[in-house]
């Protein structure tokens, strides 16, 4: 069995901003919003979010009817988010045989904890899961 992956410097800035972003996400969507901001701006992803166009906010409109993640429970009710998402990007991690946990890791985390909520996010972002993943090349 391979040693847990360490941490590469642009995931730690992640998971650190997001550390502190969550606790003032009222709904699902809101806290994929602040990961969406996070990981735009950190490591693989980050370069593919923006060469995808993926904005810091919701294009003009999208956001109109978007209570969906208002209506379910936030998924800090269910424990600290940033937590799980990090334990879920060890295990991809380790998965992918890496030796560092990467954006790309917390990403595909990210997309396993709020599943539909991630994707109807990154829809008002003006764009969607396949198209991240080839961006990055793990589709």
């Amino acid at each position: 069995m391979s040693a847990r992956p360490l941490l590469a410097p642009d995931a730690a800035i992640a998971l650190g901003i997001a550390s502190t972003a969550m606790p003032f996400a009222r709904t699902p969507d809101d806290e994929v919003e602040r990961w969406l901001r996070v990981l735009r701006l950190h490591g693989q992803v980050g370069i593919a979010l923006q060469a995808i166009g993926v904005s810091e906010v919701p294009l003009a409109g999208a956001d109109e009817g978007s209570e969906h993640g208002a209506a379910s429970a936030s998924a800090s009710d269910h424990g600290d988010a940033v937590a799980r998402v990090t334990e879920h990007a060890v295990r991809i991690a380790e998965e992918r045989d890496r030796r560092a946990l990467t954006t790309t890791d917390i990403l595909l985390a990210v997309m396993h904890v709020y599943g539909e909520d991630f994707d109807r996010v990154l829809q008002e972002h003006g764009t969607d899961r396949k198209e991240v993943l080839e961006r990055l090349g793990d589709a």
